[in-house]
């Protein structure tokens, strides 16, 4: 809660006028509870989950003849019902897990230091640390994410997640119980090392989660904005390592591939991508001879 009962207060305390987004931010939290702040999380989360996936969802069930050329298994087709059942699992595993673990873990927030007063944080001082929280999530998630490959973690917790081989937009979270606990560490790590303002520690969570949601979207589309994020995997790089399934050693970074480079666990994706490369080539190669002998014997 705010310590201003006032604008005029505020501004007096911070020495010049609040800016427009810093007003927005006192009429809406200077009488609510940093608690009460923190649990929009649970509601952020639950819209991220129920709403993000729908338009690549309903493509899917519609046959959209228009996006099926940039589908990455284009020869798997989940039914409704699957797709369906997919989405109460993860919606359970919400109200049992997620949401509870939300409502307890706001100690935890205190601790480190997170704020809800004002000054409101720069732009750049957002980025810069989102940029810090994608960075250590993304290197620790791969070293658990390698451990839950080795026989045991796979057997006894991974393996529910790779149940879809082909993952789609509501498989994101799809996972054990157990898994979404230990995977929840990295996404504390960042903003315990940097903590910053609640406006930030929202957006953080609700784009890694939209993050996940479009590496497991089964869709590669060359015009997403996210061509031009440096080393970020996609749905590309993570659909591999649903596909090979089992206990891989593929691609087990969540956003970003430096890892998998840097460890050699993407040799196998690597070598798949050169092979293709080269088919294609062939089959332009091969089409390009064929109008070529068709010019020399037309007649006119």
């Amino acid at each position: 809660m705010l310590p201003f009962h006032s604008i005029s207060a505020a501004q007096l305390a911070l020495g010049r006028n609040l800016t427009f987004f810093e007003t927005l931010w006192f009429n809406y939290s200077h009488d609510k509870s940093d608690y009460f702040l923190f649990c929009h999380n649970i509601l952020f989360l639950f819209l991220i989950f129920s709403f993000i996936p729908l338009p690549l969802i309903f493509l899917e069930i519609l046959h959209a003849s228009g996006i099926h050329k940039f589908k990455i298994q284009p020869k798997v087709r989940l039914p409704f019902s699957e797709i369906f059942r997919c989405y109460k699992d993860v919606m359970r595993m919400f109200f049992l897990v997620v949401g509870p673990l939300q409502l307890v873990s706001f100690p935890s927030i205190q601790m480190i230091g997170i704020r809800t007063g004002l000054p409101l944080p720069s732009g750049w001082e957002i980025v810069s640390q989102l940029v810090v929280y994608f960075m250590v999530e993304d290197y620790t998630n791969y070293w658990i994410h390698r451990f839950l490959h080795c026989k045991w973690g796979y057997e006894n917790i991974h393996q529910v997640h790779h149940e879809y081989t082909a993952p789609i937009g509501f498989a994101a979270p799809y996972a054990h119980w157990a898994e979404v606990l230990i995977l929840g560490i990295p996404s504390f790590l960042g903003p315990a090392m940097v903590p910053g303002h609640m406006i930030t520690f929202w957006l953080w969570i609700a784009l890694r989660q939209i993050e996940a949601i479009d590496t497991h979207s089964g869709y590669d589309f060359p015009w997403s904005l996210t061509k031009f994020i440096p080393f970020y995997g996609g749905a590309d790089h993570h659909d591999y390592h649903h596909y090979v399934g089992g206990q891989s050693h593929s691609n087990f970074a969540s956003v970003f591939t430096y890892c998998d480079y840097i460890y050699g666990t993407d040799k196998g994706y690597r070598y798949q991508k050169k092979i293709l490369k080269k088919l294609k080539e062939e089959v332009k190669s091969s089409e390009g001879s064929y109008y070529s002998t068709a010019e020399d014997v037309k007649v006119d």
